[in-house]
């Protein structure tokens, strides 16, 4: 099953992510705003990997003296879609 999902990111410099997931694999993430080079290499590592294990690498990740970053926003937005799904 593919889902896709817009996720509204807060105290990062990224305004908007889309995550398109298969089947528990993430098929692509689509980012607007924040630092272009290293959420494309971000989104291109991540792609055809399982949504637990980005989820494990990346939650709890932050920038700079700031309490997130890009990847733990993007950890929380496929939490959300796995909580989605199990919910289904």
């Amino acid at each position: 099953m593919t889902q896709t999902k817009t996720f509204l990111p807060t105290g990062v410099c990224s305004r908007q992510y889309e995550i398109t997931v298969t089947d528990g694999k993430i098929d692509n993430i689509s980012v607007v705003g924040g630092c272009n080079g290293n959420l494309k290499g971000l989104a291109s590592l991540l792609r055809g990997m399982e949504i637990q294990d980005a989820v494990q690498r990346m939650s709890g990740l932050r920038c700079g003296d700031k309490p997130t970053s890009c990847p733990d926003q993007i950890a929380r937005a496929l939490r959300e879609m796995q909580t989605a799904n199990s919910e289904k």
